[in-house]
């Protein structure tokens, strides 16, 4: 059985940055695309970052240039660099595959962006 762990997130100003982890048990890591989403208050989840097998990356254009996604499939854990935070980046996010799996979902962690 696939469990997928958030961690990592936190308080921090604008401006600041985080990384959060998500640390994948089972057999499914190194053969599939891990994601990060995240949901804020009253809006429905949303994709914000993807890394494939092979490590190519694509993000929401809203994090473009400020978020880095990077995986390391010998620990099956994917990582995500979140600089330059913004009040809008806040958030509980989740990792899971892409696309995901109802199963699959974690309790996610929480990034507040806030002074």
């Amino acid at each position: 059985q696939v469990q997928l762990v958030e961690s990592g997130g936190g308080l921090v100003q604008p401006g600041g940055s985080l990384r959060l982890s998500c640390a994948a048990s089972g057999t499914i890591f190194d053969i599939t695309t891990m994601a990060w989403y995240r949901q804020a208050p009253g809006k429905q989840r949303e994709l914000v970052a993807f890394i494939t097998r092979v490590s190519s990356t694509n993000y929401a254009d809203s994090v473009k240039g400020r978020f880095t996604l990077s995986r390391d499939n010998a620990k099956n854990t994917v990582y995500l660099q979140m600089n330059n935070l913004k009040p809008e980046d806040t958030a509980v996010y989740y990792c899971n595959t892409l696309p995901f799996q109802r199963d699959y979902w974690g309790q996610g962690t929480q990034v507040t962006v806030s002074s």
